[in-house]
């Protein structure tokens, strides 16, 4: 069975949770998985010389566990009910996995809060170090501009998602 898998990946805080969620309420047989789910213990996170936790490094998640739940997805995919595309279309599962760093290893509660000077200090500095690292893989990424709306965004999301479904399946779909 063919299945379509899609990563959302981006600094924290930046709306991939939200994209993804609303992908999720438009696109067919579509589930999501968030990084977020696997993070550590708070008792295993490391502090920096800040006395920041550093939950912006690829230490401070389970990526063992989350592994496995995106395997036992591939192997038994399940389906959303909600559909409203064509059938020829719908056949397809898509899995939807998003996370700040989804491709280093190939709605977040903040509890505690973040400290004043965690994003500027921590979270930004770790986003570009990550990001300048992925400026050199080969896969196909696709970088989104963040000052765009919500709803700008999910129409270009959306939009290149049909179309890449139509092509999986050799059908032509207009959105």
């Amino acid at each position: 069975m063919k299945t379509f898998v899609i990563g959302i990946s981006g600094v924290t805080n930046g709306g991939k949770t939200t994209l993804a969620k609303n992908l999720q309420k438009h696109l067919p047989n579509c589930s999501v998985l968030s990084q977020d789910d696997f993070f550590k213990p708070e008792s295993e996170i490391e502090t920096d010389e800040n006395g920041f936790l550093q939950y912006d490094v690829l230490e401070a998640l389970n990526m063992e566990e989350m592994m496995s739940a995106i395997s036992c997805w591939m192997e038994n995919p399940t389906h959303s009910l909600a559909s409203t595309h064509e059938e020829s279309i719908k056949e397809i599962p898509i899995l939807i996995i998003e996370g700040f760093l989804l491709f280093h290893y190939n709605t977040r509660v903040y509890k505690p809060p973040d400290a004043p000077g965690y994003f500027d200090g921590h979270v930004w500095p770790m986003y570009l170090k990550h990001r300048k690292e992925m400026e050199n893989v080969s896969w196909e990424i696709v970088y989104l501009d963040g000052t765009k709306s919500e709803e700008d965004l999910f129409s270009q999301v959306y939009e290149d998602l049909i179309q890449e479904l139509a092509k999986q399946k050799g059908v032509q779909v207009t959105v």
